[in-house]
């Protein structure tokens, strides 16, 4: 059986779910990542939802939560997870770029290149958004670009953390958004 819950963040609502015992998805209400949430859940406390919660609260604080919350991602490929695992590592309040990513899996792969934009689609598929930070990776280019759960999200997310968000650019229009 599949469990959500609501959590209202000062962005809006975020939705949480678990298998039960484990976080399996977070996304912003009425973003893109939401599709890729589809399916029926009960509504339901659990302790995974209460360490979900008191996550988030710290960290729209302003502040850097002190303990790993538990998750468990379905379908993860290898190349996704080689992905998740350099989101994982990006310090709060720092970006990296797609580029960036593809260059640290080249390397540890023996490649001369990786496509930043195969970066991007594992990026994207990310289910469990903020913890599992997507919103730190930014365009080479100094773009915010691709972030599903939302490009104004992204912004706020990242002023959160105090990045300097005048060094980068906003989209306007394109797939982008």
């Amino acid at each position: 059986m599949n469990y959500q819950k609501v959590y209202a963040s000062k962005l809006g609502n975020i939705f949480l779910t678990s298998d039960g015992e484990f976080l399996t998805g977070l996304w912003f209400e009425g973003s893109k990542d939401s599709s890729k949430h589809i399916g029926s859940y009960v509504e339901k406390d659990l302790p995974i939802f209460d360490e979900t919660c008191k996550w988030l609260d710290i960290y729209f604080r302003g502040e850097i939560p002190s303990f790993t919350l538990q998750y468990k991602i379905p379908g993860l490929t290898p190349f996704r997870e080689e992905v998740l695992e350099i989101l994982k590592k990006i310090p709060y309040g720092k970006v990296i770029t797609y580029k960036d990513i593809a260059v640290e899996i080249a390397k540890k792969r023996g490649l001369t290149r990786m496509s930043s934009q195969a970066v991007g689609g594992a990026v994207g598929w990310n289910p469990i958004c903020i913890i599992i930070p997507c919103h730190r990776v930014v365009g080479t280019n100094g773009s915010l670009t691709g972030y599903g759960g939302g490009i104004q999200n992204k912004v706020k997310l990242l002023e959160i953390e105090k990045v300097d968000i005048s060094k980068f650019s906003i989209p306007t229009k394109g797939t982008a958004l």
